[in-house]
């Protein structure tokens, strides 16, 4: 699965998270229909791992995983991937002794690494917004090895100088999503997708 996530046909990690995850489910048929095929669905959505258990058979991932019985919960409902928000040795060793990758989130040069040689899969820079493509430009300066997936605050008109800049994937929640995950227009949505693969594509 690390290698599905570095060979995305889309490098985009669509995040879904709202109150709920009640309409998780047909948010994420239509980004896959799209063309966006990872998607996070987050543990701070109630039911969230009950609706992970309604999409079987398709590469999911739980996001907010914080603990290592977190990670356990997640994998049983049938998540393909961890991510955190922060680095959790924790988690990592969980994640690998349960054959799945995580994804932790890091900010500092110092965290990144720290992050990478404790196992992650990719590191998820966050806040990106921080910083923006400049940022993840200097990092990739030094750590030119680590594949990095800047999240939090990519706005969809910044996406290809994220990836210009070095980034191997984007975590992109509610500039892509709107509201479709709170009842809004799928159709919105399909548009914004759509848009987004032909842009980075």
């Amino acid at each position: 699965m690390a290698d599905d996530l570095l060979q995305l046909k889309t490098p985009v990690i669509a995040i879904l998270r709202a109150p709920t995850a009640h309409r998780f489910v047909e948010v994420t048929a239509v980004l896959h229909e799209c063309g966006i095929t990872a998607v996070e669905f987050t543990l701070t959505s109630a039911g969230a791992l009950d609706a992970l258990r309604d999409y079987p058979g398709h590469s999911i991932g739980v996001g907010t995983v914080l603990t290592a019985a977190d990670a356990g919960r997640a994998v049983a409902a049938g998540a393909a991937y961890l991510i955190t928000p922060i680095v959790s040795e924790e988690v990592i060793t969980e994640g690998r002794r349960l054959g799945v990758p995580v994804i932790s989130g890091a900010l500092t040069p110092t965290e990144i690494h720290r992050a990478w040689t404790a196992g992650s899969a990719m590191v998820k820079v966050f806040p990106a917004s921080v910083g923006g493509p400049e940022y993840l430009k200097a990092i990739r300066a030094p750590l030119p090895d680590i594949p990095l997936v800047p999240t939090g605050g990519v706005a969809l008109d910044e996406a290809r100088a994220y990836l210009d800049a070095g980034a191997t994937a984007l975590g992109i929640g509610s500039p892509l999503l709107g509201d479709a995950c709170t009842g809004g227009d799928l159709d919105a949505l399909r548009d914004r997708a759509s848009g987004l693969c032909e842009q980075l594509c």
